[in-house]
């Protein structure tokens, strides 16, 4: 049975990823597998895995330099990598999702700037015909650098001069939630619902936000696979966030290929979906 390596947060990253990593792992080893956590900024010698897993690297917008070494380090040795170095670098910089829309997938408006100014966030209001905004930087994680600006309201003092992604404010992620859809090998397994907690648009469970199992709406699974077919390599886990626009369209909220929470807790009928899609990516490394 293979032996797979799981990377986890760097040592000085503050939250727990044991709630994450226990069930994961656990479910692997019932299936006969070894799991062993293994810091991503600390790792070492990782030839003798069968599978290298960086469903746990969380914090890497913060040592983005250093991620993307870790990823041209991981294709320069042929590691056996799921997902793919390459979907993982692309999905690192939150402007991928202003090329989904020249693929034919229905995307939240997009603008990325790279020397953010108050001028740019009132060409994006017009662009959008809307003054509620959301500036966010392309690499983050966790609604972390995120903000919620209304109606000529300046960009924060952190984001002057800085690459960042405009968006506007989309109601629905407040009235109604935020959808999350999970793929193993690119079939539909389970869907959660995200609400921000009252007062607030962010949706993690960090900040306050709950989250709860869903059946998917309609014509949200045919929307994910769009957007996984416009992604540069095959996904073996993929979370796929959307909301619904003013029209009632679903539209992409964002591509969660390197990190996600997979919410088996909420929806534990799609853990075995996961764990067949892990093993089996293991044994195509080993063909």
């Amino acid at each position: 049975m293979p032996k797979i390596a799981f990377l986890t947060p760097a040592e000085d990253y503050p939250e727990d990823c044991s709630w994450s990593f226990q069930p994961q792992a656990d479910a692997l080893r019932a299936r006969g597998a070894t799991v062993d956590g293994i810091r991503w900024t600390e790792a070492g010698d990782l030839s003798g895995y069968d599978l290298i897993m960086p469903l746990l690297t969380w914090g890497y917008h913060l040592r983005y330099p250093q991620w993307l070494d870790f990823l041209d380090r991981l294709e320069r040795e042929r590691l056996p990598v799921v997902n793919p170095p390459e979907l993982l670098r692309w999905n690192s910089d939150k402007a991928y999702l202003a090329e989904l829309p020249s693929h034919g997938v229905s995307t939240i408006a997009t603008v990325a700037v790279d020397a953010c100014s108050d001028g740019d966030l009132e060409e994006a209001r017009q662009r959008f015909g809307k003054q509620e905004i959301v500036v966010k930087p392309p690499v983050s994680a966790g609604a972390w650098g995120t903000y919620r600006l209304a109606a000529g309201e300046r960009l924060p003092d952190d984001l002057q001069g800085q690459r960042v992604i405009i968006q506007p404010m989309i109601d629905s992620v407040v009235t109604t939630g935020e959808n999350s859809l999970l793929l193993f090998d690119g079939e539909l397994s389970h869907a959660v619902v995200k609400r921000p907690k009252p007062g607030d648009f962010r949706v993690q469970p960090s900040l306050g936000g709950s989250t709860v199992r869903c059946d998917p709406p309609p014509g949200s699974e045919a929307l994910a696979k769009a957007a996984l077919a416009a992604a540069p390599a095959h996904a073996t886990y993929a979370r796929i966030d959307m909301v619904e626009g003013e029209g009632g369209q679903l539209m992409i909220m964002e591509m969660e290929l390197i990190e996600p929470a997979l919410f088996l807790g909420e929806a534990p009928e799609g853990t075995p979906a996961f764990v067949n899609a892990v093993l089996s990516a293991a044994e195509r490394a080993r063909e």
